[in-house]
């Protein structure tokens, strides 16, 4: 069997920072919580034995995935795990993300994976970009490491016909999911678990 734990980068913000909506464009390091997060993460996933590390070409998600990973294992990009471009949103303050489209729009995208218009992403090639990379590591038999971000890892969930109906689509910052691939199966094991508190 193949297990593929999926994280969420840890944070790019401390405590008294502003937030804004950090996108493909916007290539920002962890801040200070999120090194420490990304430690705590690595101590959570201990019991993994990862042969293979992916990640996306931000350094906020190969900094959690280094914290991770063995040095003897390994770390590869794939452009599939870049985060969305969030358009004129990329890099705004979340305040005037939800002013500009309203929480609405914003509560779509987080609970139903409905994009506003005007980001930019392909919803269906990236849950078959998902699809393609099950596929493709379903026999392995190894243990999988993936850190992306939130706008990429919520389509894992479209690649399952069924998930338990108070699973939450967005992962949190260095929250992570389980995913178990056996000859004729790919099972959600669980999603969004965290040990690290904001």
């Amino acid at each position: 069997m193949t297990r593929i734990v999926i994280c969420r980068h840890a944070n790019t913000f401390d405590k008294g920072d502003v937030v804004t909506r950090v996108g493909a464009r916007t290539d920002m390091a962890l801040s200070s919580s999120g090194r420490l997060q990304a430690e705590t993460l690595a101590a959570e996933l201990a019991g993994f034995n990862f042969t293979k590390a992916f990640c996306s070409p931000l350094i906020r998600t190969q900094q959690t995935a280094t914290a991770i990973i063995e040095a003897s294992t390994s770390l590869e990009v794939l452009p599939f795990l870049t985060e969305i471009d969030y358009g004129v949103d990329e890099n705004k303050p979340e305040s005037d993300v939800i002013a500009r489209l309203g929480q609405d729009v914003i509560d779509l995208w987080d609970l139903e994976g409905i994009p506003p218009q005007g980001w930019h992403i392909d919803v269906e090639g990236v849950i078959e970009s998902w699809r393609l990379f099950f596929d493709m590591h379903r026999s392995s038999g190894e243990d999988i490491l993936v850190v992306t971000s939130n706008g990429i890892a919520r389509f894992v969930l479209d690649v399952f016909k069924q998930v338990p109906i108070d699973t939450p689509r967005k992962l949190r910052t260095a929250a992570f999911g389980l995913v178990e691939l056996g000859a004729n199966k790919t099972e959600l094991i669980y999603w969004d678990k965290r040990r690290v508190l904001d």
